[in-house]
């Protein structure tokens, strides 16, 4: 195959493949669209990073139109935005299209009722289903552990090693012998650390890390909070908390299989459960919320958590399709 040709192929490839994202972004895709996307992805490692490829230009013009929409001038953002994407991505007009919509506040497209990943989810390096869990090497002495739906993405950097949780629960086990640290962000925060093992969660923008052994700290902006064995901080767009104590193994008991609650409302367990449980449960009684939870549950057997509610509250339970069940 030639130079020429092979460039052809990889055009050919990332034209599709933004197809694909702007179907994401810009539709109501469904459970098989997602599956079909998925065969696509699987056909070849250049589908793959195509559509990663895609997914990051699409991520960088919005974000670009985005600031531009909030110039004085928004008559002139659109138009801007247009511009800047046709410098990027000149055979994908139609795409410009999509960013203007963005500018417009369409960017965020999130899955209705997290049934399906988002698009930063799907374009992930490593990323975990629902009630899946994995191992990764980063490096030979960084390790990680990914929860149920955990999307981690590589960043380069010149002086660490450095991913990005985009989403979900993992823990990493670092035992650097090179003098450079390791670096997770999440949301807007950093966690270095060299020696050490922690346990990182970023859901909805609410960062929660959990120093497990050696040392951690967690920045914010200007602000770093330092972390040792059993102490937890949470920080957010708020800002960073002060750094509290925690009980280690009920922060790690999904490694092995379990979810502790301890003086939990049952809109906080719900929410947990929901992370592993196919489909969605969805609380329709203010009163029942607010029922506090004490126990312990084994992932493996969550299709058993309504009936368990049921019984325990003697609440309502309404199935729908797609896996959705309302509780009242």
């Amino acid at each position: 195959m030639t130079a020429a040709s092979d460039t052809s192929e990889r055009d050919a490839l990332l034209d599709e493949a933004l197809d694909w994202v702007v179907r994401l972004k810009t539709a109501a895709p469904t459970r098989a669209d997602l599956d079909a996307l998925q065969c696509w992805r699987q056909q070849s490692p250049a589908h793959e990073e195509a559509f990663k490829k895609a997914a990051r230009l699409f991520r960088h013009a919005g974000i670009a139109a985005s600031e531009l929409a909030d110039q004085p001038d928004a008559v002139n953002a659109a138009s801007a935005s247009q511009r800047l994407l046709s410098k990027v991505l000149a055979r994908r007009a139609f795409l410009g299209g999509a960013i203007a919509a963005a500018s417009a506040g369409y960017l965020v497209v999130r899955p209705p009722l997290g049934l399906w990943p988002s698009l930063d989810e799907l374009s992930a390096d490593y990323r975990t289903g629902k009630g899946e869990q994995r191992k990764v090497a980063v490096t030979p002495d960084v390790s990680l552990e990914l929860n149920t739906q955990t999307s981690i993405a590589l960043r380069s950097a010149p002086d660490e090693t450095r991913i990005e949780l985009i989403s979900g629960e993992a823990t990493v086990a670092a035992t650097r012998s090179s003098p450079k640290p390791f670096v997770m962000l999440a949301a807007n925060g950093r966690i270095t650390a060299k020696q050490a093992d922690f346990n990182a969660r970023c859901l909805d923008g609410i960062v929660r890390v959990t120093c497990l052994s050696g040392i951690v700290d967690v920045a914010l902006g200007t602000n770093v909070v330092q972390l040792h064995a059993a102490e937890q901080v949470s920080y957010s767009v708020g800002g960073i908390e002060m750094s509290v104590p925690v009980d280690p193994a009920q922060v790690t008991a999904w490694q092995a299989g379990l979810l502790i609650f301890r003086d939990q409302a049952l809109a906080d367990v719900v929410d947990e459960v929901n992370r592993y449980r196919p489909g969605k449960i969805i609380i329709t009684n203010a009163d029942l919320k607010h029922r506090v939870v004490n126990g312990t549950f084994q992932i493996s057997k969550l299709a058993d958590f309504v009936l368990q509610v049921q019984q325990l509250f003697g609440a309502q339970v309404r199935s729908l399709p797609g896996g959705v069940v309302l509780l009242g």
